[in-house]
C-alpha cells in the first residue's frame, strides 16, 4: 500500500468542497431558508446570520477534505474508481449527515419533512462530490 498524496486530496477536497457548498447554497439559501427560519423561531432562536454563512462554507470544505481523504484511504484494499468513491461518500455520509439527523428526527427538533429532505439531498450530494473529489485524487 502506497502513501496518501495529501496535495492530491487537497485539489479533490477543493473541488469536492465546492459542490458541497455549491450544493448546500441551492438547499438552505434557495430551497429551505425560509422554512429553516421558521423551525429556528419555533426553537425559540434567531435566524441563521448571514456572517455565519462563513463558518458553514469552511464546514463543508472540511468535510470534503475528509471525503477525499477517506476514498484515498481505502482505495489499495477496494480499487480506484466510481464505486470506491460511492462506497466511502455513503461511509462519510452515514456519519455527518445520517447519524446526526436521526437525533434530529428522534428528538423533533425540526420538522421532519425537512430532516428527510436534507438527508436525501445531502446524500446525493456527497456522493455527487465524492466521485469528482476521486476522479482529481492521484496516489503519483
Amino acid at each position: 500500500m502506497g502513501r496518501i498524496n495529501l496535495a492530491r486530496v487537497l485539489v479533490g477536497g477543493l473541488v469536492a468542497g465546492i459542490i458541497i457548498n455549491a450544493s448546500e447554497f441551492i438547499l438552505n439559501g434557495m430551497l429551505i431558508a425560509d422554512e429553516m427560519n421558521e423551525a429556528m423561531a419555533a426553537l425559540n432562536r434567531p435566524p441563521i446570520a448571514p456572517a455565519n454563512i462563513i463558518w458553514f462554507v469552511l464546514f463543508g470544505f472540511g468535510f470534503a477534505f475528509v471525503l477525499v481523504w477517506t476514498y484515498a484511504a481505502v482505495r489499495p484494499r477496494f480499487g480506484a474508481g466510481v464505486r470506491t468513491a460511492a462506497c466511502a461518500s455513503a461511509l462519510c455520509w452515514g456519519l455527518g449527515y445520517l447519524y446526526p439527523n436521526l437525533f434530529f428526527y428522534v428528538m423533533n427538533l425540526f420538522p421532519r419533512d425537512m430532516i428527510v429532505l436534507t438527508t436525501i439531498w445531502g446524500l446525493v450530494e456527497v456522493i455527487v462530490a465524492g466521485v469528482a473529489g476521486a476522479w482529481a485524487y492521484t496516489e503519483v
